[in-house]
């Protein structure tokens, strides 16, 4: 299996691009969808949410290359980016007054108690799936120097074209000599709708081109049709079913040097048990367990690949990249919206066995 290799930062433009796709998230709180009258928005994506993570939080140099359409939503989204302090480098469309093309919205509940988060979507004639191989000068923008490269399952779900304009990327990255990660986050609904029945197929085109995997094992054997153990009533923070799948990944994905999720178990929507675990190079560490009081857990998952890619880009180990990865995701769960309100210092601190007393 290959070693990851982390590129110097030394004559690098940026730290850290994604590929993905912008989108507002309406957000009633805890009110049920029918009957709220007022949402937060916040601006998201799953690819995004890691670029805007890694430059809030971590003080990387980051860029996400997405649709952006020339009406109010669009300039909205645009700021925020900006505001993330995230380079924006996009295709402009012009939207028709009536149909769009969009900026897509996802609709997110928090859910109380026993009642579960609901998400569904509004991703009609969405910008970001109109983009194909071609719209991004790859050459020119690793040329001017790149460390690492990222995009999703959920990017690549929207349509045919958009997984073969990460596979276009992620050669262009590889060429350039950036490490490439890929998190599966497998949405049914997404590829219910684009022909579930593909998603292994292109999912396992894409993972082919990636070093740093991540997913846990429901997105490994649904979306890369691998055949895990069976967990039966296993605890959720068992590492096992992860790990079990890891031989297969390995030998069907030769050149994926490091796999990682979050371990998650639900007690009630506010009350989670929450770990991590990360394979690598033969090896595999798991993160404690903590006892998560959650405000809002959209985001937390991405929260974890943005401090597990910093550890990386920053030259710490195996075991203190996973640990700052666990620490930050939770971090994010604690917070309104998808992205971190956490400093650098606040991640260190629980990432070595922080607690919350006061600070004074």
């Amino acid at each position: 299996m290959p070693e990851l290799i982390i590129p110097s930062a030394e004559g690098k433009k940026r730290d850290f691009m994604a590929l993905g796709a912008l989108v507002t998230r309406l957000d009633p709180g805890l009110v049920p969808f029918s009957d709220a009258d007022s949402y937060a928005l916040h601006v998201s994506g799953g690819e995004y949410n890691v670029a805007a993570n890694l430059s809030r939080c971590f003080g990387q140099r980051t860029a996400i290359a997405s649709a952006i359409v020339d009406y109010p939503i669009g300039s909205k989204v645009e700021r925020e980016v900006r505001a993330a302090g995230v380079e924006g480098i996009y295709v402009r469309f012009v939207h028709d007054g009536v149909r769009g093309p969009n900026m897509a919205t996802v609709w997110s509940d928090r859910g109380m108690g026993p009642r579960a988060p609901i998400v569904f979507y509004n991703r009609a004639n969405e910008a970001a799936a109109l983009l194909s191989p071609g719209s991004f000068a790859w050459e020119r923008l690793f040329g001017e120097g790149i460390r690492w490269f990222h995009s999703g399952g959920i990017f690549s779900a929207l349509s045919a074209t958009t997984p073969e304009l990460v596979i276009e990327a992620m050669k262009a990255a590889r060429s350039a000599g950036a490490v490439v990660s890929f998190d599966l986050n497998y949405r049914a609904k997404l590829w219910r709708v684009a022909s579930q029945a593909e998603a292994p197929e292109i999912l396992s085109r894409i993972v082919d081109n990636v070093d740093v995997l991540v997913g846990n094992e429901e997105d490994l054997q649904l979306g890369l049709g691998l055949i895990g153990p069976a967990t039966g009533g296993a605890s959720k923070l068992d590492p096992a079913a992860f790990l079990g799948t890891i031989e297969e990944v390995t030998r069907r994905f030769p050149r994926v040097s490091a796999i990682a999720t979050t371990l998650r178990e639900v007690h009630s929507t506010a009350r989670h048990s929450w770990s991590a675990v990360l394979w690598m190079n033969g090896k595999s560490w798991v993160a404690p367990t903590m006892e998560l009081d959650v405000y809002d857990r959209i985001g937390g998952g991405d929260g974890f690949a943005a401090g597990l890619f910093y550890g990386f880009l920053s030259g710490r180990n195996p075991e203190e990249s996973l640990r700052l990865g666990w620490a930050h995701g939770a971090l994010v769960a604690t917070y309104p919206g998808d992205t971190s309100l956490a400093t650098l210092a606040e991640v260190e601190a629980l990432a070595k066995g922080g607690s919350a007393r006061v600070q004074r």
